[in-house]
């Protein structure tokens, strides 16, 4: 197994350090490049709400839209990354 590398990931206004594979560090900057720009989106759409509601919101609209996708693999993916980060989420609460 290859050793995992640490990076420092912001989603919404927080920063998590979490570690990864050095060949899914692109992967994952892109996927929350992604995540990052669709909080943005929907604080201009919904306005008034706190980060967590735009965080949880952004994250059924990517988990629907894998689905979508219909493809299982990635879908599997994303729901450990979610699981994951709920779980990183929820030991900061």
């Amino acid at each position: 197994m290859a050793e995992l590398i640490p990076i420092n990931i912001v989603i919404g206004d927080r920063t998590y350090r979490i570690k990864t594979a050095p060949a899914d560090e692109e992967s994952i900057r892109s996927t929350l490049k992604t995540i990052n720009e669709k909080i943005v989106e929907f604080k201009t759409q919904f306005a008034g709400k706190d980060m967590q509601d735009y965080v949880a919101m952004v994250m059924i609209w990517y988990a629907t839209q894998v689905k979508a996708d219909d493809n299982p693999a990635l879908e599997k993916e994303v729901e450990e990354a979610l699981k994951k980060i709920e779980g990183q989420l929820d030991k900061v609460k």
